[in-house]
């Protein structure tokens, strides 16, 4: 027997596609959302559809930007262009950015090798950091995933040079 709507169903369904979201919080922000007042529902499907049609990665570093040109950090003057920490994942940047330690670039590749999960260095932005090469800048390693990088990347650096 179905007690919702089959509208209703739909969006519980999806936010239960969420990460860490489970039936119970899916119901609960279905029914949140039906009880927001009409502009503010709209408000918050605007809000994801121009984040899902605006939202692309930096040429340069491939983290998320806003537009095709270049994010904040790679037009920022201010930053050591001479350094580029490697992270896995756009959260990782939030992160080092909130210490505020760091004052170089970044490169994010988009996920972690994972064997298990068959994810290889063909399958993140790896090709990309190694283009990077050509500007004689120094790579650290920003992470545990970030080292384990490093056979890959030597060994991509050195068939590039």
């Amino acid at each position: 027997m179905q007690y919702l709507p089959p509208a209703l169903e739909a969006l519980t369904e999806q936010f239960a596609k969420l990460p860490g979201i489970g039936t119970k919080t899916a119901q609960r922000l279905a029914f949140y959302i039906l009880n927001l007042p009409d502009g503010e529902a709209e408000a918050f499907a605007n809000a994801i559809r121009n984040a899902k049609g605006t939202i692309t990665h930096c040429p340069v570093c491939q983290n998320l930007t806003q537009g095709e040109g270049l994010c904040a950090l790679c037009a920022s003057p201010r930053r050591d262009k001479s350094t580029i920490c490697v992270v896995a994942d756009p959260k990782d940047v939030i992160a080092m950015e909130r210490a505020g330690e760091y004052q170089g670039l970044y490169h994010v590749l988009h996920g972690v090798i994972s064997p298990m999960n068959h994810v290889g260095p063909d399958d993140l932005r790896i090709k990309e950091l190694v283009q990077l090469r050509n500007d004689q800048v120094t790579i650290q390693m920003g992470d545990l995933a970030g080292r384990l990088l490093v056979d890959v990347l030597t060994e991509d650096l050195m068939e590039a040079a």
